[in-house]
């Protein structure tokens, strides 16, 4: 969906001196087709993995000044934009979830379809590994993770396996939890929704990132940033992402004036416009040709006048 977020954001661009934002830049590959789509603009790009970073900033080199790389988590975007001295900027990237690279390098933990340490942090400088939380967190706790960040209807069996489990020996492996959520679900919870533990992975990740509580400050914080004219696109992997950023666009769209006002005035009038009928999803042939692009849905919104959303 590269393509249409270069559309969404392309009307705010095109002008020299827009600034630009990738708040996750991940390999580099969305920072690079907005600075050869738009040569007129200026991009920060934001990410918590210090590989990561060393990575995009190798390709983004040929872009000299044009390309500024911070190393932040992007709720942290006014803060960077400030020590950079950016009051405005025209243009917001998300690309939510976890990156390519990430699932790809066996040693981070994140993908369950191969062994490997079970770490799962984006940045592995800071913070509680996925075996951490496994090993140490309250069973109630544990459940209320599957539940909420997993939506797994079997929470509280995989989790009291992983409590009997982790007794006899700390949890550390990948394939160690992969086989024992395959011997803790009924035969039936196996048959549908692919790999059975990528639920339950998804909710480690989500915690131990403190993805939806950081994202959740992220979207209103970024949208805050823009300019009037500037627009944000949002790309979600999950519905639980994707319910956050509906909910702000969608606030930000709407008029706070009483109801009954014969003249609504400006101060009530809605601060973004939406620029996606609901969330966009991906065409059969990119699902095709990517099929981590399954599950992608793209939000975008203009903002309209100033005004905290």
């Amino acid at each position: 969906m590269l393509r249409r977020c270069l559309d969404l954001l392309g009307p705010a661009l095109a002008e020299p001196g827009a600034v630009v934002v990738d708040c996750t830049l991940g390999l580099g590959g969305h920072s690079e087709a907005l600075l050869r789509t738009f040569p007129a603009a200026r991009l920060v790009a934001l990410d918590r993995d210090k590989e990561a970073l060393r990575l995009a900033g190798e390709r983004l080199a040929p872009f000299g000044e044009r390309a500024t790389l911070a190393h932040a988590v992007y709720d942290e975007l006014p803060d960077v934009l400030d020590r950079l001295g950016v009051p405005r900027v025209q243009g917001v990237l998300f690309d939510l979830g976890v990156s390519s690279m990430q699932l790809d390098e066996a040693d981070r933990g994140f993908a369950y379809a191969q062994d490997a340490p079970l770490d799962m942090r984006m940045d592995q400088t800071a913070g509680m590994s996925a075996a951490e939380v496994l090993n140490t967190y309250p069973p109630g706790e544990l459940v209320r993770i599957l539940r909420t960040y997993g939506e797994e209807k079997q929470a509280r069996r995989i989790v009291s396996a992983v409590v009997r489990e982790r007794e006899k020996e700390p949890f550390d492996r990948s394939a160690r939890l992969v086989e024992l959520i395959r011997e803790a679900l009924p035969q039936a919870a196996k048959r549908t929704g692919g790999n059975p533990a990528k639920r339950t992975f998804q909710a480690l990740r989500i915690e131990v990132n403190g993805e939806l509580s950081v994202l959740e400050r992220a979207i209103p914080a970024a949208v805050n940033t823009l300019a009037v004219g500037g627009r944000i696109a949002v790309l979600s992997y999950h519905s639980l992402e994707d319910r956050l950023v509906k909910q702000v666009l969608s606030a930000g769209a709407t008029s706070t004036a009483p109801p009954g006002l014969p003249v609504v005035p400006e101060r009530y009038q809605p601060r973004l416009k939406l620029l996606t009928r609901g969330a966009e999803l991906p065409a059969e042939e990119e699902v095709a040709a990517n099929r981590r692009a399954a599950p992608a849905r793209l939000r975008g919104a203009e903002r309209l006048r100033e005004g905290a959303v």
